[in-house]
């Protein structure tokens, strides 16, 4: 699949299959993860790979809502990514404090994306998930109480069709040689 297809693929899948992510496809994702770039190749980041169905209960748990409804289908994913936002290096922490930029926060989008991208090269679907209660995760994953959980991501067998894709139009998210504003 070449790239532009498995963009127009991927998609936030929230209904799974109650089917295990097979090992090789998870190494092959987490791989892809490793290999994002991050500013000045800090690599802040670090990954929870949640299959134990008690402890997966729990996350689910903390990733959901019952007023608003949200996040039911995370008890549904055979596996959840707890990411974890890690000190950057000296490099990218100065950049930061120079430019006023926290630089982890992106570092770790951009590696949330390869796997999810990874995931649908894969066959599977994927889910960002930023609504959680963090303390909960952090309790039950045993995370410091100085690391911050960013995301997390649901990941197994869409359950789903592929939906289209509803976007704004290129020319009112795109300009040329200057921010020109689009009403």
């Amino acid at each position: 699949m070449d790239f532009s297809a498995l963009v127009l693929t991927r998609q936030s899948d929230r209904s799974y299959l109650d089917k295990p992510v097979e090992a090789e496809k998870l190494a092959r994702i987490l791989e892809c993860a490793r290999m994002a770039p991050s500013a000045c190749n800090a690599q802040p980041w670090h990954i929870i790979v949640v299959d134990n169905p008690e402890i997966r209960a729990k996350i689910a748990d903390a990733t959901s809502e019952r007023i608003l409804g949200m996040n039911h289908f995370t008890k549904q994913a055979p596996l959840l990514l707890v990411l974890i936002e890690e000190e950057a290096n000296i490099t990218s922490s100065l950049g930061g404090w120079v430019k006023k930029r926290h630089y982890p926060l992106m570092d770790l989008g951009i590696m949330a994306e390869h796997i999810c991208l990874a995931s649908a090269a894969e066959g599977l679907g994927s889910c960002m998930i930023g609504w959680f209660d963090e303390a909960k995760v952090k309790n039950i994953c045993a995370v410091p109480a100085s690391k911050r959980v960013q995301l997390i991501i649901a990941l197994g067998y869409s359950n789903a069709r592929n939906r289209t894709k509803i976007r704004k139009p290129i020319d009112k998210i795109v300009s040329y040689n200057g921010y020109s504003a689009v009403e």
